[in-house]
């Protein structure tokens, strides 16, 4: 894993945030495919978690970046080719991560925001440890084991029923009375002592020596000849169920207990909890017994007991809101802090970078390390020359938690931030409501500049093949593209781009074929590409489904600068965009220069109209508002119930609503629903009609 330094969470613009989540994305996919895929893992677990928390952090502060094909809405990698393909009836993904108490108090308070329970009503948790295996997926008819896959990307896996049969773990026939259809989920695991005997004769006969039991154990299973695994004392636990025919339990505890009596292992320090003080107990203790267990585990995963509140919570695209896996602390280590750097971002975001003396964290040497913001330099006293803490957890490189006082040298002084740029000169300034301090160099300031044209070509952007970082950088420094229209004119500079070292006809052929195969473009790809701050991938959809066409977006903006218009008011209608991300999109189309480089790329581009996609329920395309009091599910349930049918929410009730739902205190837009003569339901008629 690279150990570049890059730019804290807090300090990022969209755009910014943009560039750091396609590289994030990248470099993820590369080590899914290793691991899931190959069984061979260039990188630990914590690192990986590391690498996707960084991610989901970014995800978190900017919302708009998760999109359909994120990859923390998907799970794993593709199936590899030497298997027979299997579609999961239902999904099997992956559980969002908890590093601290203070994230496990946060799952729990979640759970009961969302659900609406009082902090006195007791909420049941099943904790288990968190096996470091293989996911599998059982599918038993009539109580006979008929086929085994992997999880794959999580819709599609490997058929390895063969290989499956041969695990002592796996019931051939369930015992028992159990539904005509039972998918039953679990981990297949290698017991640490028999991985230890597998590497000494795979020594001796000079095969593959496994890194770890979870490669080994996934390598076995993937053998063609089944008669490889059956050598190799593969074991399972089951924790959870796919498609069933018929309910097992009301319960996830019970669930346990059933498969259980059907003759399926179920790890036996699991334990129903009462509370987070039962759920902490429950941590400490596992981590305690972990080096005397023999199998590896990563954690303790937690689920909501009652199977019912589990389906009222539902999931968010990759990961169920009614479980997170607790994941063991990740390695720290000490080194000397031997300078402070400053990186500019693309609006001028001046960001802290620690050089360090190169140290080993996690079994990755690292060099750098984020110190976030300057508040954060004085709040923690950091100073060059330090013994500083380092520590891998939760982001994707390093950050520096605290220095050692008593190891402080005798000339470190305190560190002083620049309040000018350290790449043009200009003036740093600070908002009083931000943490980062600006550039004021504007376009002036060759760092914004270049990093602006890194975002518009980023992967999530016009993702333009053969014009990476490194290539737009080199061409901005050159003056071949000073601006983003200036890439779709390249082809006016061929001969200049033969002359340049390293590129032959070839190549620049291919890059200019590349270029205009993205002369075409989704209205919401562009407008994302376009680096407005706050306006990252999902906002941007929510305008192009808005608006429909570049010109309609274009024309309402500029309506919208008159904030007594109607535009400003149904841009703000807009479920998700506020006052600030509002005004952030109006000061950009309000710059004369911003509105020339839409007109430029406007002569360059097709932008083509956003198409809605197809949905079947009866709310697909509808508007609802949401008003008064909801008294059996909450605000957030209810959105996120409506917006997986297909409608848009809205903050406000107007002429374009289709559907207003009123619960007990509703006021003004319910007066104006009636006023307006447009639909208005209770919260009962609501349930009734989404669930049918």
């Amino acid at each position: 894993m690279s150990n570049e330094s890059q730019q804290s969470i807090e300090s990022m613009t969209p755009s910014e945030a943009g560039a750091a989540h396609a590289q994030l994305s990248e470099e993820l996919r590369a080590h899914n495919a290793a691991y899931y895929q190959d069984d061979a893992p260039l990188i630990s677990d914590a690192e990986y978690d590391a690498l996707f928390s960084r991610l989901l952090a970014i995800e978190n502060a900017f919302p708009d970046f998760r999109t359909e094909d994120s990859l923390t809405q998907q799970v794993g990698a593709a199936p590899s080719q030497g298997f027979t393909k299997v579609q999961h009836a239902i999904p099997m993904l992956s559980l969002g991560n908890a590093f601290d108490e203070d994230d496990v108090d946060e799952f729990l308070t979640r759970i009961r925001r969302f659900l609406s329970i009082d902090e006195k009503d007791p909420v049941e948790i099943v904790g288990e440890p968190k096996i470091d295996g293989l996911s599998v997926s059982l599918r038993y008819e009539n109580g006979r084991f008929v086929r085994g896959a992997t999880r794959g990307d999580g819709a599609e896996g490997e058929d390895i029923t063969a290989n499956l049969r041969t695990i002592e773990d796996i019931p051939q026939q369930l015992t028992g009375s159990a539904p005509d259809v039972a998918e039953i989920r679990g981990e297949v695991y290698l017991p640490k002592s028999a991985f230890q005997k597998l590497n000494e004769t795979q020594k001796a006969s000079g095969a593959k020596i496994f890194a770890n039991p979870r490669n080994a154990a996934a390598g076995s299973l993937r053998q063609l000849d089944t008669s490889i695994t059956a050598q190799r004392p593969l074991r399972m636990f089951a924790y959870a169920w796919g498609e069933l025919s018929a309910d097992v339990s009301d319960s996830q505890w019970g669930f346990l207990e059933t498969i259980a009596s059907w003759g399926f292992q179920t790890n036996p320090i699991a334990r129903l909890c009462h509370n987070l003080e039962d759920v902490l107990r429950l941590y400490n203790d596992i981590e305690d017994q972990r080096a005397t267990l023999d199998y590896d585990i990563d954690g303790v995963v937690y689920k909501v007991n009652r199977i019912d509140l589990q389906r009222r919570l539902g999931f968010v695209s990759r990961a169920p809101r009614w479980a997170i896996a607790h994941k063991f602390p990740a390695e720290q280590a000490t080194t000397i802090l031997n300078g402070i750097d400053i990186q500019v971002g693309r609006t001028g975001s001046l960001t802290p970078v620690a050089r360090l003396e190169p140290v080993t964290v996690g079994g990755v040497v690292v060099s750098n390390a984020t110190l976030h913001n300057e508040d954060e330099i004085a709040r923690k006293d950091v100073r060059v020359g330090d013994t500083v803490v380092i520590q891998r957890a939760g982001d994707v490189i390093p950050q520096v938690v605290h220095a050692i006082a008593e190891k402080r040298p005798g000339d470190a002084v305190a560190y002083v931030f620049p309040t000018n740029c350290p790449v043009c000169g200009s003036e740093a300034v600070r908002d009083i409501d931000e943490a980062v301090r600006r550039c004021t160099g504007g376009l002036i300031c060759s760092a914004q500049s270049v990093e602006r044209l890194k975002h518009f070509v980023s992967r999530n952007a016009f993702d333009i093949e053969g014009l990476g970082a490194k290539n737009i950088t080199a061409f901005h420094m050159d003056g071949l593209v000073e601006g983003p229209a200036d890439i779709f004119r390249l082809h006016e500079k061929r001969d200049g781009l033969l002359e340049r070292e390293g590129w032959g006809e070839q190549s620049v052929d291919n890059l200019l074929d590349a270029i205009n195969e993205r002369r075409t473009i989704e209205l919401d790809r562009f407008i994302y590409a376009l680096g407005i701050r706050q306006i990252g991938q999902a906002t941007a959809r929510l305008l192009a489904r808005t608006y429909g066409s570049i010109d309609d977006w274009r024309t309402a903006m500029a309506q919208a600068q008159d904030r007594e218009s109607e535009a400003y008011q149904d841009l703000l209608n807009i479920d998700g965009i506020g006052v600030s991300v509002a005004e952030d999109l109006l000061a950009f189309v309000h710059e004369e220069h911003n509105r020339q480089v839409l007109d430029d790329l406007g002569e360059q581009l097709n932008i083509e109209a956003f198409v809605q996609p197809a949905n079947d329920s009866a709310f697909a395309g509808k508007t609802i508002v949401f008003t008064g009091t909801l008294e059996k599910m909450t605000r957030s349930e209810a959105k996120a119930r409506a917006e997986s049918l297909g409608a848009k929410v809205s903050g406000s009730v107007s002429s374009k609503t289709d559907l207003v739902v009123a619960g007990p205190g509703a006021g003004s837009k319910a007066k104006k629903a009636t006023e307006l003569g447009i639909e208005m339901i209770d919260e009962d008629a609501w349930i009734a009609r989404s669930e049918s």
